[in-house]
Order: structure tokens, then sequence, then C-alpha cells
């Protein structure tokens, strides 16, 4: 049996392929995703939203787990959707803020 080896990078990369519409920017610049776990062939990703009624929750989502599952060697992914600790802006990166017009407010 030939096991392919996930590598985290690639996993951070196809993260960066999904975006918040409402905002038009990617989901790891936003500071959304607290962490991923590889587990065999499962991904799992620890993930927030900008607002707990966000309307785009299972687009996003979906786009996590569309993203990963194209992936070479992964075949399952969880998206794990947390409220604590609260997103704020000051999660974002410099690439998300100066893309979304949001002042640094660290």
């Amino acid at each position: 049996m030939n096991i392919t080896k996930i590598d985290e990078a690639a996993i951070w990369e196809a993260l960066r392929q999904v975006v918040d519409p409402e905002l038009d920017c990617n989901i790891v610049d936003l500071g959304l995703v607290y962490g991923i776990a590889i587990n065999g062939v499962t991904i799992s990703v620890t993930m927030t939203l900008t607002t707990p009624g966000c309307p785009m929750h299972e687009s996003i989502a979906w786009g996590v787990q569309s993203a990963l599952l194209n992936l070479e060697g992964v075949e399952d992914v969880e998206v794990n959707i947390v409220w604590s600790p609260p997103w704020t802006p000051s999660r974002m990166s410099e690439y998300g803020r100066s893309h979304t017009g949001v002042s640094d407010s660290r």
C-alpha cells in the first residue's frame, strides 16, 4: 500500500483558496482558521466565522471541504466551527486588513 503524506503547507495553501464571499478575502488571511490537524487521511479544521449568524456558514464550510478533498491523499475532511474565542479583526493578516480596508485594531 502506498500512502501519501499530506503536506501541512499544501493544506494552508488550499485553505487560502476559500474566500468569504461577503468580504472577498480568503479565510486564512481573515484569521478564521484556528487550527488544522492531520490524522492519517483525515484533515480536521477548527475555524470560526466573522459572526455567529453568518449567512455563508454552509457555503464556507463546503468550500473548505471541497478545497481539501482535492489534495492528494486526503479522503475525509471535518470542519469544526467554533465561537470561542470569538473572531476579531485583530486576527487578520496584514494582507487581509489591506485587502478589506480594515485598520490594524491590535
